[in-house]
């Protein structure tokens, strides 16, 4: 019977826990299954990063109820990432530990004895699972699949059309795809020309941090490389920001814009790396060149990693990557700092029977994901999978308005120019920033 065959959940992090917690709950049997070797492992490697989320916004509630008997209780204030890992992942990937397999990647899910061709038995047959583990190469039948792998792996590049840039991956031991870790990193950036590029929030925070350095250790020179016209609300919605962490990140990072600590070239696209010695010359889509650079920080956001459900039908937005019910609600081409609106299951349906993309990887290209989405997204998954209809399609969920969305497509637009694409200017941050 199909119904007997567990769930497999892709990802043990936090939207992937969250859906094993939720399918016991619901007394079925989840199959976590891990590329890396613990849990949480993508978190991990941005360990020394502090979110913007407090702990109350980071917990799952049937991860809370699973833990809460065990005299687990959540912390207070704003974690590090390497806290949201030892303080709740931890100890709740050990309350699943018999239900979530580490070394464990997934390079294939399709249905059973059937290529994405084929229409009979879709919707019968069970789903299967190809796993890759030190041991060799396995098959697990399933039930339904919740992929909840996220997009880490998958950084965007340098290139400003989507693609690595003429020797950006010749130049790979001068560029990163993370925000600095000066704590192991320190002779890499300290007292080096370092260019920046990106608008998100990672690329604010990687600004804070370097700003910092710049005043501890002269000879740190740093530059933004943002491919939108004009700074315009890059810095988010400061004091009115309803998560007063993110807002206050968005205050820093134009405080050190003040100071004169960050050289800002707008429009610029990046073409070409070019290696000079030790340097680095970047040349934008215009032919504008910068003066040469010791290291170039990446911060251009994440793409989902779709190789492995190649044999599956899926129903993507052709823009951003992402379920085609869920694209409208997010698709920063369309709105602003708006709300994301309440959003389940119908939203992040496949014509593939039982297939959920989840978390961050339902997002596909959006910029900007909160952890609450993923929670919610799984509970109404889960309920969907259980025959719960009705509670699936109870979707409440309220998120914070200002700076959710924005960050590509037409806030790259320089508002006064009507287009993308004007060429690179280097900006006095120290002036617009003041009259904002």
């Amino acid at each position: 019977m199909v119904d007997e065959l567990p769930v497999v959940v892709v990802g043990a992090g936090p939207a992937g826990l969250s859906a094993a917690a939720n399918l016991l709950e619901r007394g079925l049997r989840p199959v976590v299954l891990e590329a890396g070797s613990r849990a949480g492992a993508a978190v991990a490697e941005w360990n020394y990063v502090r979110l913007f989320s407090q702990w109350s916004e980071l917990v799952d509630p049937a991860a809370r109820r699973l833990l809460e008997p065990t005299g687990w209780s959540a912390p207070r204030g704003y974690p590090t990432g390497g806290e949201w890992v030892a303080n709740y992942l931890e100890p709740l990937s050990k309350e699943l530990s018999e239900h979530v397999r580490y070394d464990a990647r997934v390079v294939g899910v399709a249905r059973r004895g059937r290529d994405r061709v084929v229409d009979a038995g879709r919707a019968t047959e069970p789903l299967t699972v190809h796993v890759r583990t030190p041991h060799g190469e396995e098959r697990i039948t399933a039930r339904a699949v919740i992929d909840a792998s996220g997009t880490w792996g998958t950084p965007n590049p340098l290139g400003g059309d989507g693609l690595p840039a003429i020797g950006e991956e010749a130049a790979a031991d001068r560029i990163a795809y993370r925000v600095p870790d000066l704590d192991q990193e320190l002779d890499r950036y300290a007292g080096k020309r370092i260019a920046v590029a990106g608008s998100g929030h990672s690329a604010l925070t990687a600004l804070v941090v370097l700003a910092e350095l710049a005043e501890e250790h002269p000879g740190t020179h740093v530059t933004w490389l943002l491919r939108r016209g004009a700074v315009g609300d890059v810095f988010g919605g400061g004091e009115a920001d309803q998560l007063p962490a993110r807002g206050a990140l968005g205050l820093r990072a134009k405080a050190a814009a003040r100071a004169g600590a960050v050289r800002v070239v707008t429009g610029f696209r990046t073409a070409v790396v070019e290696r000079h010695g030790e340097r680095l010359v970047l040349e934008s889509e215009d032919g504008h060149r910068l003066e040469p650079v010791d290291e170039v920080v990446v911060l251009t956001g994440f793409r989902p990693d779709l190789s492995f459900l190649s044999e599956l039908r899926l129903e993507l937005d052709p823009v951003l990557q992402a379920p085609v019910r869920l694209a409208p609600l997010i698709d920063p081409n369309v709105h602003s700092c708006g709300t994301v609106y309440p959003h389940g299951a119908n939203e992040l349906r496949h014509p593939e029977p039982g297939v959920y993309l989840v978390g961050m990887k339902s997002y596909g290209r959006a910029p900007t994901f909160l952890t609450l989405t993923g929670y919610e997204q799984v509970r109404s998954v889960v309920a969907e999978i259980a025959g719960d209809h009705e509670s699936a399609g109870r979707v409440e969920l309220t998120l914070p308005e200002t700076g959710v969305c924005g960050g590509s497509g037409v806030f790259d637009a320089e508002p006064s120019s009507g287009g993308c694409c004007g060429g690179s200017r280097v900006v006095d941050l120290t002036l617009s920033a003041q009259q904002q």
